[in-house]
């Protein structure tokens, strides 16, 4: 087997460590803006495929179809986001005679449609959550939605047949708001997935975002494992994840497993996929959506399980058996946590910060995980594409010491240049609900709100920074002039310091 991988960043990294572990060449791609990044460098050959926009490099089926033409690779691996969900790049690579590394082109397209994903769950005998059924197109009158809404009963969303997200999503609370939610999400939904079709939901009250992720593999076995607690959002975007959910006791879980794994089974699903559930304060749970593909926050299932879930991408791919144990892999080791951190500025609405990194300092020690793309000082992140740039996760040996060492590492990570989440994510470790795990999918919104634009970056006043500045200079100059009469060790140790200190307030 060759690999291609049809993606960027952190994600390709990844695929491409796997890969070596087990011996297998890989391909990479990139476009103009990408011809520096970690993912080129490490994978066995690359090649470019164009322009920094995704519609014209990574979005382009012809381009990579052609690239593993001409390397001579012999499956492909989507990554997550771009591609990595879409059915007639599957069948593309079908039809060019390439091993597509995920399910098939069918199940993709049938777990794709939100609606035809419902249709699924309730023909299996899974709970979903109150809503249509069928994909409401520009021809349903407003007037239909909303006797379809009074129904169901208000709060609904009104959302994208083809979302994901929370794009093409609008919340209602009342009926007069129902007509512009139905305009604005019809047209973001067209101009973001090229469908403008939609449905409504209700909105529980409270819920919990659950997903199981699970493994499947050609000869009928489905593996699931335990749950990711994805409550964390703001938008209705992840931000923070953890396994497992300190909400779901052994039977909800056991529950899940089983209502995954029949959805799973109603449509034939092989390798890596996660089906998403919401869960009510009393227990109940609903499905809500399958993502069928490896997800973002992969890395805290394979801390609590020791699975490495890649590797077993690669071999379902290849024809082997499952092998893993249902009962092993539904039975916690400790306690994850992983934060998604952006190049954005937390102080200014979370708004993307592209540009230069000018230095950074990243984390270590027990139990720390870092996935990342290679964004290093002196390269750009660049203004096309998602700004994560790095994954961080922390282990522990159960949920208080994994908020211990996420707290820890997070007061390592330093990153000069451009403003990240990583003050957002210190604040919000060291709140109090947070940590005795009293939350929602509406937790941070609240939260935040409750802020009032309150910045989470303490900057120092202007005599403390002068002062700073000043000690600083004098000392590094002291450090780097040899004259130091405090002896030959501790006055560079103090220069080197204080430099740091000073490099952390520019």
């Amino acid at each position: 087997m060759k690999v291609l991988i049809a993606n960027r960043g952190e994600i390709a990294v990844r695929v491409i460590r796997a890969c070596r572990e087990m011996g297998i060449p890989t391909v990479a791609v990139y476009s103009d803006c990408d011809r520096a990044s970690l993912h080129v460098r490490f994978a066995d050959e690359a090649y470019a495929i164009g322009p920094s926009a995704p519609a014209e490099s990574y979005l382009r089926i012809d381009k990579l179809i052609d690239v593993a033409r001409r390397s001579g690779a012999d499956a492909v691996h989507p990554g997550y986001g771009f591609l990595a969900e879409n059915a007639n790049f599957a069948r593309a690579c079908a039809d060019a005679g390439l091993t597509f590394i995920g399910p098939s082109p069918d199940a993709m397209e049938r777990m794709g449609s939100k609606t035809g994903a419902r249709r699924v769950a309730i023909d299996a005998a899974v709970p979903v959550v109150p809503g249509t059924v069928e994909p409401l197109g520009p021809s349903v009158s407003d007037a239909e939605i909303a006797r379809l809404a009074a129904s169901i009963g208000y709060p609904v969303f009104v959302k994208a047949v083809a979302g994901g997200g929370g794009k093409g999503m609008r919340l209602v609370t009342a009926p007069e708001d129902l007509a512009s939610a139905i305009r604005a999400a019809r047209s973001e939904a067209g101009s973001s997935f090229g469908d403008p079709h939609i449905y409504i939901e209700r909105q529980l009250q409270f819920p919990r975002h659950i997903e199981i992720q699970l493994l499947a593999d050609h000869h009928g076995t489905v593996v699931p494992f335990v749950e990711r607690e994805c409550s964390i959002q703001r938008r209705h975007q992840k931000v923070l994840e953890e396994s497992p959910s300190v909400a779901v006791t052994p039977e909800i879980r056991a529950a899940l497993a089983s209502a995954a794994c029949a959805v799973a089974r109603a449509v034939g699903y092989t390798n890596a996929g996660t089906i998403e559930f919401l869960l009510d304060r009393e227990g109940q749970f609903y499905f809500l959506e399958m993502n069928t593909r490896l997800q973002v926050e992969h890395p805290i299932t394979e801390l609590v399980s020791g699975v490495d879930l890649v590797h077993w991408q690669l071999k379902i791919a290849q024809g082997e058996p499952l092998t893993l144990s249902r009962e092993i892999a539904l039975h916690p080791r400790g306690h994850a946590i992983e934060c998604r951190i952006y190049a954005e500025d937390p102080d200014h609405g979370f708004m993307p910060s592209p540009g230069r990194m000018l230095g950074r300092r990243v984390p270590g020690g027990p139990g720390i995980r870092r996935d990342d793309g290679g964004a290093t000082p002196g390269l750009d992140v660049p203004i096309f594409y998602d700004p994560l740039i790095a994954k961080l996760s922390a282990w522990g040996g159960d949920r208080p010491q994994a908020i211990m060492r996420m707290a820890r590492a997070l007061g390592e990570y330093e990153v000069r240049g451009i403003k990240t989440s990583i003050p957002f994510f210190r604040w919000l470790l060291d709140d109090e609900d947070f940590r005795e795990g009293r939350f929602d999918t509406t937790f941070l919104d609240r939260e935040l709100a409750r802020r009032n634009g309150k910045p989470f970056v303490t900057v120092p006043d202007e005599a403390e920074h002068v002062a700073l500045l000043a000690a600083a200079i004098h000392a590094y100059e002291e450090a780097t002039s040899g004259t130091a009469a405090t002896g030959a060790g501790k006055a560079p140790a103090r220069g080197w310091a204080l430099k740091g200190r000073l490099d952390g307030l520019r």
